[in-house]
């Protein structure tokens, strides 16, 4: 498929994202030692929390409650990160339940393939601007619209920080490369957990469960579970499904910092299809463009799954035979 002239890379605009990839290969000319790759695995964990619970749960989803003061940081450890500022992070990825995996989704690998949907999307212009009209219930905050007009300052504050703190082998293997593995981690939910693992819920997208991906992030990885109930601070809806995010919420609900973690009910928990079925056919008929020929027929099994009788009136919680799998 063509990429219009706002799909290319805009080289300006993502000198900072080339930038630290090619400073992350400065590790190369470092003397090694085992222990610089404590600051590697201290960026990734950290930041990687920063995005899944604090941007993602938080911000996106509004999956929990906190006081303003605490917001301010979640949006600030966020911010070091360099996922661009809180509030285009936040809307973009509403826009993406919204029309997911429909030829509107920003970054759909199932529309416009691997590329665009892990990193394509990011370097090009075309998605710049924050679309504060998706957020407008965080965007009422300065301090978070400060944050995400100038997401750089706190980068380069961190890295300064790290520096300071440990000298080059923190700046090189710390913030340099724990930023780049911690982006790459992040992008794989959007161009591979639409593609490798398992569908436990039917839903209108082709979202998928994948344990390794959920090691890798912090508990991301159960993505058909998110899409098919989306406003929960835990991902892994099962006790078996690790979720390091809904962990650390857990703890900072433990002493107050955060509450209200809102979790599946029964219902959805059993895969009660019913349940979903009406944000579905209004997200479709919401939506800016028609569906894809391959949505059509997930919707068509969606529809005719629905219409099987079935004993008990609920869906098991066991993955539903799908050709997909």
């Amino acid at each position: 498929m063509g990429r219009g002239a706002d799909e290319r890379v805009d080289w300006v605009v993502s000198l900072p994202f080339i930038g630290v990839h090619v400073l992350a290969f400065f590790v190369l000319f470092e003397r090694f030692q085992w222990s610089y790759l404590l600051w590697t695995a201290g960026v990734y964990f950290v930041g990687m929390f920063f995005i899944t619970g604090a941007y993602h749960r938080y911000f996106a989803h509004r999956a929990y409650k906190t006081s303003r003061a605490f917001q301010f940081l979640l949006a600030l450890g966020g911010s070091c990160t360099l996922q661009k500022g809180v509030l285009w992070w936040a809307a973009h990825h509403r826009h993406h339940h919204k029309h997911s995996d429909l030829p509107t989704d920003v970054h759909s690998p199932f529309q416009k393939g691997f590329w665009w949907s892990h990193v394509g999307w990011i370097v090009c212009r075309k998605y710049n601007d924050t679309r504060l009209d998706l957020i407008g219930d965080f965007a009422k905050y300065p301090e978070l619209r400060w944050l995400d007009r100038f997401f750089l300052v706190p980068g380069v504050l961190y890295a300064v920080a790290l520096f300071a703190l440990g000298g080059f082998p923190a700046l090189f293997f710390g913030y340099f490369l724990g930023i780049t593995l911690l982006w790459h981690g992040t992008f794989t939910i959007n161009s591979l957990a639409h593609v490798f693992g398992r569908r436990r819920y039917r839903t209108t997208d082709t979202s998928r469960n994948n344990l390794l991906l959920a090691l890798l992030t912090l508990g991301e990885g159960w993505h058909n579970n998110h899409h098919y109930y989306q406003s929960t601070a835990n991902q892994g809806f099962f006790w078996w499904e690790i979720d390091v995010s809904y962990y650390v919420l857990r703890a900072l609900a433990a002493v107050g910092l955060v509450w209200e973690l809102r979790t599946p009910p029964k219902h959805i928990l059993d895969g009660n299809e019913e349940a979903v079925a009406g944000a579905a056919i209004e997200r479709v008929r919401r939506a800016d463009a028609g569906p894809s020929r391959n949505q059509r027929v997930e919707w068509s099994r969606f529809a005719v799954a629905r219409a099987r009788p079935r004993r008990g009136g609920c869906v098991p919680s066991r993955r539903p035979k799908s050709r997909e799998d």
